[in-house]
């Protein structure tokens, strides 16, 4: 999904307990800037959806700190 100029990678890891690890991968779209940020067990979950959906939010939250420090 892409949010803000950032291309945004959420996934679940199923590790051997049954739980879920919420990853995600952050890359700037933008042509000028090239990073890209990886954060590996966020938190974990019972379901891999639920694990995605809160790597997505944890993604939006993070890219929206970003811009505002940036503004300052």
């Amino acid at each position: 999904m892409r949010y803000k100029g950032y291309e945004v990678e959420p996934s679940a890891y199923a590790l051997p307990s049954g739980l879920y690890a919420a990853n995600l991968i952050i890359e700037t779209a933008l042509p000028a800037v090239e990073s890209s940020f990886s954060f590996e067990a966020l938190d974990y979950f019972f379901e891999p959806d639920h694990a995605i959906a809160y790597a997505s939010r944890w993604a939006r939250v993070w890219i929206d700190q970003r811009a505002k420090r940036a503004a300052q």
